[in-house]
């Protein structure tokens, strides 16, 4: 037995680091989207917006190649179902700006990015 490793737990715990309160959820983001991304058409306008995008991360600039190029939806498909084959509603990024971006987008703070 140990502590929880949260900073002031003092639950004890047989294994992990985390007791219940405290451990991470499992996170399915998208999940009811999941089936849509493996469409032909979502490999078709990752393909498209790439070219566009020049195969540049639109927020950094830097170049993305293959499995790092990470594509994201503007306006998400939850708001807006109708654009989520819009390939002005999808932008190429870098997988350290997906994450901010998601982030911005989840606690409402807006940026302004030139995409």
């Amino acid at each position: 037995m140990k502590y929880c490793s949260e900073q002031g737990c003092r639950q004890l715990i047989d294994k992990g680091r985390y007791c219940d309160k405290h451990r991470r959820k499992k996170r399915n983001v998208g999940a009811s989207n999941k089936p849509f991304y493996s469409t032909e058409a979502w490999r078709d306008l990752k393909s498209e917006c790439y070219q566009r995008d020049k195969g540049r991360c639109t927020r950094c600039n830097k170049f993305v190649f293959g499995k790092t190029a990470q594509h994201h939806h503007i306006i998400p498909i939850n708001v807006r179902p109708d654009l989520k084959l819009d390939a002005d509603n999808v932008t190429t990024l870098c997988p350290k700006c997906h994450m901010i971006v998601e982030n911005e987008t989840k606690s409402n703070t807006k940026y302004k990015f030139n995409w």
